[in-house]
């Protein structure tokens, strides 16, 4: 007899993989356009602060193929997008606030008629003077909220009173999401005034929530559905609505669908990005690089509106510390209020910019006292089962130690340090560099209201299945983790799970897809659901087979399951082989009227932070990794090459080993973007001149290591996870701060020790170069 095994843990493709490649997997742009259906364009200002005076729509409108040009005026509800502070209109009234931002939207038949029609807007505006820099809202004491403070005794006293103190500022620029798909949102009216939105967003509820608000509707009226994402990457967490707005109003006002779609320049121009973040930091520690105490002050770029920049800087604060430990620690944040577009959420959401920080401080010492970095990390970690975060959080199951020991190994680091030391002494214009640096991510909503989800699932009396969860795809493979989750949970076969599109009509009420809690969140709530259908159809099986329940063997139980002589795997049997499949069940259950549909729920349990005290448990648990990268650095030229990436990450026990290791690779290169080559430029006014990938580069094939070796962490079982998995979004983001250091260590092995801020570029590591050189021969200077 064959079995069937368990796709729970294994090598599963891509559940869109196929349809990917072939082109068949549709967008919102790929749907078909509903008859009438008319096109949305933005009209952006072209300042970055002012008095809006007017704004001169007559000519416009007399474009062939207008139907309308909407303003403020013409918002019947609240004109807001903005997600928590309600401080950012869809289209703006009476302030400028950034250059970029939605003055007016036109609604017309093509989108030349839009491109012409917005030609012939006239604004008049009254330019007022702009903050653009951290340093200039510093100045002006302008920011969003309140400072977030957290300290642990007095570390002021302890940098004194410690034998050796460095201090320094770190820079890190921002990050522009650059998802293939653009947003786009298509609205279609229905019956009784009701709309159908098909949105390019991770969260259809705020969506519902901010159409239903504009309109002046109840909620019920908007049904939001998510296909699928080309990306989104915290991009679309929130800024999805407000292009979802502006159709829905097109829609309201014309009766006819309403498709707004951006290209690159507009995308690049209108969307919030990654924050900036200035720190200025001061430590204090001993003769064998150990802390005494560390005081830090972190300040990000906001932009105009709030959006999610606080809790963005509260994460950057939970991460600050990395895998360290902090005897004494003052850690102040704030949020400086400029005259950009908008911040918002990007994977790491502020963590990167925390971690960041730390491990130059690590760095800094180990140069100041000539010590090997990685024993100075060693030994300013936390210890296993031992100390808790500045915050108050107790930190379990610490894992770092362990995966130093295990990459140190697999990567044969002595070897190599021996090998680098050998080429650099030969090398006069090249250098190369190691670096190993660990990451300590935390997982779930810092907001402990959204570590909620919702699933309903569908069993048909032939034994097939439809999902839904709250959960949505944006290409990290989210839907394949739930197939497996609910057909390891049924005892089915994956091809006999359709998974749906996820919409706010099957589940409501959803959080955001974001924070790394999309699969630990919605499998929950799939598991549970299947739990409960799978209990009410176990008595029919054992009726079936004429078995007490207790003989009976459960696929929902087993690695794999047997099979029937017709192939098809068996959802319960006895001992001798005799079976019954699913379908055999749902067919019997189906005539005893035995109810074959379930909502699960899942609430992340213990979640909890206060934010005026700077304590609490704001995570339920923390993922792991460890990098060792090695690169090589032209002082000639200043070009680079990241010769070897070896990882090591803990995601528990894999959903999908593939999706796995393909979230670490791409998480990793994206990092790699941030900290070397993604440059956002501004001009004196406050436009962004980077908003084309002619000017704006992301990494290419070319700048992912040859050598990219990636494993996953072996005996990593995690406790109160569905099946004992880990979140594997964001984490791996962080492995590329490793490179960032190795880099910084390749230009001061030109001369004496430089810092290097974020991006280092090719031109900012060549002016490194010079700076170590130029320090390196004032030092031989008598």
């Amino acid at each position: 007899m064959s079995t069937v095994p368990s796709p729970l843990g294994a090598r599963l493709p891509h559940e869109s993989a196929l349809r990917h490649v072939s082109g068949e997997a549709r967008y919102v742009d790929d749907l078909p356009a509903p008859e009438g259906m008319l096109h949305g364009m933005v009209l952006l200002s072209p300042v970055a602060h002012g008095t809006l005076r007017q704004i001169d729509t007559k000519a416009a409108l007399e474009v062939p193929g207008v139907h309308a040009v909407l303003t403020a005026a013409d918002v019947p509800g609240e004109n807001n997008v903005g997600p928590v502070f309600h401080d950012e209109p869809v289209l703006a009234e009476g302030t400028i606030h950034c250059k970029g931002q939605p003055v007016a939207a036109v609604i017309a038949t093509s989108r030349d008629a839009c491109r012409e029609a917005l030609a012939r807007i006239e604004l008049t505006i009254d330019e007022l003077p702009a903050v653009l820099t951290i340093d200039d809202a510093v100045a002006a004491e302008q920011f969003h909220g309140s400072p977030h403070l957290v300290t642990r005794g007095d570390a002021t006293a302890a940098i004194a009173a410690a034998p050796h103190q460095v201090q320094g500022t770190v820079r890190n620029g921002g990050q522009d999401h650059f998802y293939l798909e653009t947003h786009c949102a298509l609205v279609t009216p229905g019956e009784d005034r009701t709309l159908s939105v098909l949105s390019s967003t991770q969260h259809p509820s705020e969506v519902q929530i901010l159409v239903a608000a504009a309109l002046g509707w109840g909620r019920h009226r908007v049904v939001v559905t998510c296909p699928r994402m080309g990306g989104a990457f915290g991009g679309k967490e929130t800024q999805a609505a407000q292009f979802a707005v502006i159709a829905a109003l097109g829609t309201y006002h014309t009766g006819r669908p309403v498709k707004v779609w951006l290209d690159r320049d507009t995308d690049m121009q209108v969307t919030g990005r990654r924050h900036a973040f200035r720190t200025d930091w001061s430590a204090g520690f001993d003769d064998d690089g150990v802390l005494q105490g560390i005081d830090l002050d972190l300040v990000s770029d906001g932009g105009w509106a709030a959006d999610l920049s606080l809790a963005i800087v509260d994460r950057a604060v939970f991460h600050v510390d990395n895998a360290y430990w902090f005897p004494t620690a003052r850690i102040r944040a704030r949020v400086a209020r400029t005259h950009k577009t908008s911040n918002t959420a990007f994977r790491g959401f502020g963590g990167p910019q925390g971690m960041a920080v730390i491990e130059h401080v690590m760095d800094s010492i180990a140069a100041h006292l000539g010590l090997d970095p990685l024993t100075v990390r060693r030994r300013n970690l936390y210890r296993a089962g031992g100390e808790h975060t500045p915050y108050g959080q107790h930190v379990r199951d610490f894992r770092i130690p362990r995966m130093f020991d295990e990459l140190e190994a697999k990567a044969d680091l002595g070897r190599r340090r021996a090998g680098v030391e050998a080429f650099n002494a030969a090398h006069p214009w090249r250098k190369r560099a190691l670096a190993m640096t660990p990451v300590k991510f935390g997982i779930s909503f810092t907001a402990s209201f959204l570590n909620q989800a919702g699933a309903y699932v569908v069993l048909y009396s032939d034994g097939t299945a439809q999902l839904n969860h709250g959960g949505t795809e944006m290409g990290q493979g989210l839907y394949t983790k739930m197939l497996a989750v609910c057909a390891h949970a049924l005892g089915l076969p994956l091809h006999r799970i359709r998974h749906m599109d996820t919409a706010t009509d099957k589940v409501p009420n959803t959080s955001a897809t974001a924070a790394s809690s999309g699969a630990d969140l919605n499998g929950a709530a799939v598991q549970r659901a299947c739990a409960e259908l799978v209990d009410r159809l176990k008595p029919v099986a054992a009726d079936l087979l004429e078995a007490e329940l207790g003989a009976l063997r459960w696929a929902v139980e087993a690695a794999e399951a047997p099979t029937n002589d017709a192939g098809e795997a068996l959802w319960a049997w006895v001992d001798g082989g005799r079976g019954v499949t699913l379908a055999e069940v749902t067919g019997a259950a189906y005539l005893r009227q035995i109810p074959m549909a379930s909502a699960g729920f899942y609430a992340t349990p213990d979640i909890a932070y206060d934010r005026e005290a700077g304590q609490g448990k704001p995570f339920h648990y923390f993922a792991y990794g460890v990098g060792l990268s090695e690169v090589e650095l032209c002082g000639l030229t200043g070009e680079w090459r990241l010769l070897r990436m070896d990882i090591l990450h803990d995601v528990g026990d894999s959903l999908s080993t593939d999706i796995d290791v393909g979230q670490v690779e791409g998480g990793f290169v994206q990092g790699l973007g941030w900290v070397t080559s993604e440059e956002l430029v501004f001009d004196a006014r406050g436009g962004l001149l980077s908003h084309s990938p002619s000017t704006y580069k992301i990494p290419a094939i070319g700048d992912v290591p040859r050598d990219l070796r990636v494993h996953l962490l072996e005996r990593a079982t995690q406790p109160d996870v569905v099946y004992g998995s880990k979140a594997v979004g964001e984490p791996p983001f962080n492995l590329a701060i490793g490179t960032h250091i190795a880099l910084r260590r390749a230009a001061s092995a030109f001369g004496a020790p430089v810092h290097v801020d974020m991006p280092a570029t090719t031109e900012a590591l060549l002016f490194a170069v010079e700076r170590s050189r130029e320090a390196a021969e004032r030092r031989a200077t008598p």
